[in-house]
């Protein structure tokens, strides 16, 4: 069973995922966004342990609460990117460009692969690695919980920027096309920012890539 607990945080008002199997209370945050006491408190209250950090990518307003979350906890957490965002991750997400400084918590120690299953208690996470929005975007897909955390992929009627270094609009069409598109139509997508949606209601809708 998966349980999951989301948080809106930060200047960019970027959703965080608290993830957990509530019977082995084995719990990972997906893209900690800012304010990681926040999500702290919210796993100390369940009496879930966070042993992983996930990122979809590595802007910063994505990991701007991974350096809190890391700090108050020991051992420290597995952290997860794709490798092609390393070098986004070391820059701090880009957050100078934005005017902020942030501490990037601790290196990733897991690299991302396409296909590759991150296992938490009973779950399994499926990743698939979707660039475009940057370079080594990834998603996690549960199947047996019918919801796929895309980051800022795909949202609710629109899709990531690719203005930003690295960004590519070929690169994201064909990624939501190829790894969104065809997942079950009923599966929740809990995007990086604003609300969930479903993939049958994006490719009926969605203006940018609708099929």
């Amino acid at each position: 069973m998966l349980e999951i607990v989301s948080f809106t945080l930060g200047p960019a008002q970027t959703n965080a995922y608290l993830v957990a199997d509530p019977e082995t209370k084995e719990a990972a945050v997906i893209d900690p966004a800012w304010d990681g006491h926040v999500i702290l408190k919210a796993a100390q209250k369940r009496g879930w342990r966070i042993g992983h950090l996930w990122y979809t990518h590595a802007h910063f307003d994505h990991i701007g609460g991974a350096g809190a979350i890391a700090d108050a906890l020991n051992p420290l957490p597995l952290t997860a990117l794709h490798p092609n965002d390393h070098v986004l991750w070391r820059a701090g997400g880009g957050g100078a460009l934005f005017g902020f400084d942030i501490d990037p918590g601790p290196e990733p120690t897991i690299d991302f692969v396409h296909g590759m299953k991150m296992k938490l208690g009973s779950n399994e996470f499926e990743v698939r690695f979707t660039p475009g929005h940057t370079p080594g975007h990834c998603v996690l897909y549960v199947p047996a919980a019918k919801v796929c955390f895309c980051g800022d992929l795909i949202f609710a009627g629109s899709v990531g920027r690719t203005d930003l270094p690295g960004g590519d609009w070929d690169a994201l069409v064909k990624s939501i096309r190829e790894q969104i598109f065809t997942l079950p139509d009923e599966t929740r997508l809990l995007s990086g920012h604003g609300p969930a949606t479903t993939v049958g209601e994006e490719k009926m809708n969605n203006p940018f890539v609708g099929m």
